[in-house]
Order: structure tokens, then C-alpha cells, then sequence
């Protein structure tokens, strides 16, 4: 019997090689295939959508009200719930003829009183910082219409990357603060080293009790294996023009020259990052936090890392009070072998994901 399940599972993990394989053709035949196009409808090829959270809200809230409801009652409360949006639907037909009657006759239009809105963004950061374009899109389309008067919120999750792809995201968070436009970041989970180079933008910087914060610092790592070519017998030459051109590098001798400048490079960086958080929440003690550690909790307060402890969720439905909650989402178009390729690889992340929890809980199950 133990021999058939050790043949079985031997079976098993040779097809599931075969299966990966094939796929890990298919899409990169895929990915070549579409990279073109994508590189030539990029500035054309999506829209921005938006979504009114305080409907959502109401929808909710309507859909437990009536569910608690006697059946005759419920009756009743729909029937009121729709005769009440038919009336406010007429309104606002007649109040767009009405506009549309006075800028056709050229009379000065009245517009009236109506609630300061709150813009909500999401961005979930990788290393590359890879959503960094459709952030800039959604920032580009809010700009064209919002106030002083109204407020941006970004959902921000990023445990940082590439400098120069967080700078670049810091950046169009700024191009909302100098448009004096109030801009809020949230953080339910994590927001580190690049993360936090763009929650620090933020006027107000809500974190939930368990969010983490902070990791101001820089990290830079890399192997090298001349060791391992001069035991092969192979040489490897690199010619360069400039004295630091290269510092640290894979397949040549390192020395320690080359090292100190590439400490030098990252501690400038380094100085550079404390400067601009510095700047953006001048209340805050860098020397303290610029040591690469994290914090959370009632720490971010004490430390001025964050202003409020609360969650994204908290934070939009207090506001659909005075508000009206305006989701904003860039969505890209995707070609249909581009959907194809994104379906296979979320079918195979689910997959390892789901064999990777029954291996953790099977080790650390209690009882």
C-alpha cells in the first residue's frame, strides 16, 4: 500500500511539473504576443469609473432593515422606499432640462448648494510600485473637478520597492496637496519604507490599531559569484568609462572601494527619503524614526507616524455623513488573450495558495 501512494504521489508531482510547464509557455507566448499592443493603446485603452459608496451604504442598511421587517410591513417599506426615488429621480430630470434650457439660451447659471465630496483612490504597492500609472490617471480625472472644499482619500497597502518607482507615486500624491485639495491616507495593514514615503504625503494619516508603519530606511543586496567563476576557470571582463560607473557587481571582483561608494549612494538616498518626510509631517522627531524599524498601535500616535487610529471603512462611512463618497477607479482595457493569461496565473496563485494553507494548518493545528 505504501508503495502504490509513493508511485501515486511521484505520478502526481511529474504531471503537475508537465502542467506548469506547458503553461509557463502558453503565457509567455501570450505576454509576447500582446506586449505590443499594449505598448501602443496605453494612453487610450481604459476609462474611469465611479462608484457612489453612500448608495452602497444605503442599499445595505436597507437590505437588514427589511429582513427584520414583518412581511407586511416590508411590503409597505418598499413600496415607500420606491415612490420616494421616483420623486427624486423626476427632480433631478428636471433640474438637468433646466440647465440645459439656461446654457442653451445663455442665461447665467445658478448651481445649487450641494455637499462637499470625498474621493476615494486605492493603491496596493508591489516592488515596482506597478500601480503607479493607473494612480496617476485617477488623480489626473479628479483634479479637473474637485475643490478646496472637497477631500481625497487613498487606501494605500504597500510594504515598499524600488525608490524611484515610490518616489515617482509620492510624487502625484503631492500634485493633489498643491492643488490645496485635503488629502487623507488610510492604511488598514502596512505602510513601509516606500509605502510610508507616500503616506507621508498625507494631511491626515489614519492607521489601523494593527497597521504597520514606518521602515524610513534603505536596504540594498547583492550576490556575487567571481569566487565561483575563478573555480570554473572562467574569466569575466567588464570595461567601464567613469570611476564609479559600476561599484558592486555579479560576475566581477568586488573591492572595497566599490563598496564604500555603494554605502555612500544608499546613504544619500537615505538622507534624501528623511528629508522628504521630514518636510511633509515637520512634527516629526526623523532622527528617531529614520532607524528602519516599524511600529503600530497607540506607537504611531507618540511618535507622530500617524494622526488617528481608525479603519478605511470607519473612515468612509463617517464621512457619507456631510459627504458624498465618490469611488474612483482607472480601469484598464484588457485584450482577450491578456484576460486569458490573467485567469491561468490566478487559477495557478490559488492553487499553491490553497496547498500552502492546508501545509500550515496541518503544522500548526491545535489539538
Amino acid at each position: 500500500m505504501a508503495e502504490f501512494f509513493y508511485e501515486y504521489g511521484l505520478f502526481f508531482l511529474k504531471s503537475l511539473t508537465f502542467v506548469i510547464a506547458v503553461v509557463a509557455i502558453i503565457m509567455a507566448i501570450v505576454a509576447a504576443a500582446i506586449k505590443g499592443r499594449q505598448v501602443a493603446g496605453a494612453a487610450s485603452s481604459g476609462h474611469i469609473e465611479i462608484k457612489k459608496y453612500n448608495e452602497r451604504l444605503e442599499d445595505m442598511q436597507d437590505v437588514l432593515t427589511f429582513s427584520l421587517m414583518e412581511p407586511e410591513a416590508r411590503k409597505q417599506a418598499e413600496k415607500d422606499k420606491k415612490k420616494t426615488e421616483k420623486v427624486e429621480k423626476k427632480a433631478a430630470r428636471q433640474a438637468a432640462r433646466k440647465a440645459r434650457k439656461q446654457r442653451g439660451s445663455g442665461e447665467t447659471i445658478v448651481a445649487e448648494k450641494t455637499r462637499p465630496r470625498l474621493f476615494v483612490l486605492d493603491f496596493d504597492g508591489d516592488l515596482r510600485a506597478s500601480e503607479v500609472d493607473k494612480l496617476r490617471r485617477e488623480i489626473t480625472a479628479l483634479l479637473t473637478t474637485a475643490t478646496p472644499e472637497d477631500e481625497v482619500m487613498l487606501r494605500l497597502e504597500s510594504g515598499g520597492g524600488m525608490v524611484t518607482s515610490y518616489g515617482l507615486a509620492a510624487s502625484q500624491l503631492d500634485r493633489i496637496r498643491d492643488r490645496k485639495v485635503p488629502l487623507t491616507i488610510c492604511v488598514d495593514k502596512v505602510a513601509a519604507s516606500g509605502g510610508y514615503m507616500m503616506a507621508c504625503v498625507a494631511d491626515k494619516l489614519v492607521a489601523a490599531p494593527f497597521a504597520v508603519l514606518g521602515s524610513i530606511g534603505v536596504v540594498a543586496q547583492i550576490p556575487n559569484f567571481h569566487r565561483l567563476l575563478k573555480e570554473l576557470n572562467i574569466d569575466f571582463e567588464m570595461l567601464t568609462a567613469g570611476k564609479y560607473k559600476r561599484t558592486l557587481t555579479l560576475f566581477g571582483e568586488n573591492t572595497d572601494e566599490g563598496r564604500q561608494k555603494f554605502i555612500e549612494d544608499i546613504e544619500r538616498i537615505h538622507a534624501q527619503f528623511k528629508q522628504y518626510v521630514a518636510q511633509r509631517r515637520p512634527t516629526l522627531d526623523i532622527e528617531t524614526v529614520a532607524t528602519g524599524e516599524i511600529w503600530s498601535g497607540q506607537d504611531t500616535l507618540d511618535l507622530n507616524l500617524a494622526d488617528r487610529l481608525a479603519t478605511s471603512d470607519q473612515y468612509m462611512i463617517d464621512a457619507c455623513e456631510e459627504r458624498d463618497v465618490l469611488i474612483v477607479q482607472y480601469k484598464a482595457r484588457k485584450h482577450l488573450m491578456e484576460r486569458l493569461s490573467l485567469g491561468v496565473q490566478n487559477t495557478i496563485d490559488g492553487v499553491l495558495l490553497r496547498w500552502f494553507e492546508r501545509l500550515m494548518k496541518s503544522r500548526y493545528s491545535i489539538g
